[in-house]
C-alpha cells in the first residue's frame, strides 16, 4: 500500500469519532442484517443487506451524518447525485424537515428519479453525473444552500464508516470486505474503519474503472463512465479527499465486466431472493468470476450496497 502517511494520517476517521457519529444517527438508520450464503463458485460468503436501508441504500448513513452533525442553513440543502445519493439526501431532509433540491443527469434511472420527486425539488441536468454536480453548484453559490457532496465530503465519508462499524459488530472477525466503489466515499469509509485490520477490496465496472485509474496514476484523473451502472458507479473521477485514505488502507481494486454485473445480479435473485441493483452486485460479480480470489477459510463480506430499481427489473 502506498500513498503520503501525514496526509491519510489527518484524513482517516478515528474509530471513537465513527462510534459516535453512529451513536447519533442510529435512531434514523435500519439495521441493516446481515446473512451467509452458499455462493457458487466460491463457497460461504457473508453479505451485508444494505440495499435494505431507509431511502433504498448506504447513503442514508452519509446524508444523515451530513445533516445532523452540520450547521443547516435557513435555504436548506442541495445535493448533486447519479441517483442513490439524491434519494438518501431528499429522504433525510424530508424526515428532519428541511428543504432539499436534488439534481441528476438524465442517466438516472426513472425508478432513483421518481423516489426523488416524491421527496424533494428534482432537477434534471445535463447526461452525466459531472453535469448535475455543475448545476448544483452554481445554485448552492446564489441560494446559500449547503451542500451535501455524494462522496468527497468528510461527513459523507464519516456516515459510510458506520456502515463498516455496523459489519463488524455483526459478523465478528473478517478477513476481507469486497465493496463497490464509484466516487469512493464508501471504501473510504469502510477503509477508515478497518483501517488495515480488515483487507478491503474495491469492485469497479470495467466501463467505469475510477478508482483502479487513480491508482495507476497516482492521483485522481477522468476516467471513462460508462457501464450498466452507471448512475451509481461512474463519477468523472475518484473523489481528491477518500483517494489518499484509499491508498493507504485499499489493499486493492478489481474490474467487472456489465456481463458479470448481471449475472451477479441474476445469481443474488435466484439463490437468495436478494434484489441488487447493478451497482449492488459487483462485488458478488468479482468472487463469480475469480477477479477476486479468496484463500481456503478466507472469511469474506460483501456489501450489497442498494436496491433503487423498479419491480419490472426483476427476473424470475
Amino acid at each position: 500500500m502506498t500513498g503520503d502517511m501525514r496526509v491519510v494520517q489527518h484524513l482517516v476517521l478515528a474509530r471513537d469519532e465513527i462510534e459516535r457519529a453512529y451513536d447519533t444517527i442510529r435512531p434514523y438508520l435500519r439495521r441493516t442484517p446481515v446473512i451467509e450464503v452458499d455462493l457458487d463458485p466460491v463457497g460461504p460468503v457473508t453479505l451485508k443487506l444494505e440495499q435494505l436501508q431507509y431511502a433504498g441504500s448506504f447513503k442514508a448513513r452519509g446524508a444523515f451524518t451530513n445533516l445532523l452533525l452540520r450547521d443547516v442553513p435557513e435555504a436548506g440543502v442541495a445535493a448533486a447525485s447519479g441517483g442513490n445519493h439524491g434519494v438518501a439526501v431528499a429522504y433525510a431532509a424530508h424526515r428532519l424537515g428541511i428543504p432539499a433540491r436534488i439534481f441528476v443527469p438524465t442517466v438516472s434511472s426513472p425508478a432513483k428519479i421518481e423516489r426523488i420527486r416524491l421527496l424533494a425539488d428534482l432537477v434534471i441536468a445535463g447526461d452525466r453525473y459531472a453535469d448535475a454536480l455543475d448545476a448544483a453548484e452554481k445554485w448552492i453559490a446564489a441560494s446559500g444552500a449547503m451542500s451535501v457532496h455524494a462522496y468527497d465530503q468528510r461527513e459523507t465519508i464519516l456516515g459510510q464508516a458506520t456502515l463498516g462499524l455496523e459489519l463488524a459488530r455483526q459478523a465478528g472477525p473478517l478477513d476481507t470486505v469486497l465493496a463497490p466503489v464509484g466516487g469512493g466515499g464508501l471504501i473510504a469509509g469502510i477503509a477508515s474503519y478497518f483501517a488495515g485490520t480488515a483487507r478491503v477490496v474495491g469492485v469497479e465496472p470495467d466501463g467505469a474503472p475510477t478508482l483502479a485509474h487513480a491508482r495507476a496514476a497516482g492521483a485522481p484523473v477522468d476516467a471513462p463512465a460508462g457501464s450498466i451502472a452507471v448512475d451509481a458507479l461512474a463519477p468523472r473521477r475518484v473523489g481528491e479527499l477518500v483517494f489518499p485514505v484509499t491508498q493507504a488502507y485499499v489493499h486493492d481494486v478489481v474490474l467487472v465486466s456489465d456481463d458479470a454485473i448481471r449475472d451477479a445480479q441474476a445469481a443474488l435473485w435466484q439463490t437468495a431472493r436478494i434484489a441488487a441493483e447493478p451497482a449492488a452486485a459487483v462485488g458478488v460479480a468479482a468472487l463469480r468470476t475469480g477477479a477476486y480470489r479468496p484463500a481456503p477459510g478466507e472469511r469474506v463480506a460483501v456489501v450489497i450496497s442498494g436496491a433503487n430499481m423498479s419491480a419490472a427489473q426483476l427476473d424470475g
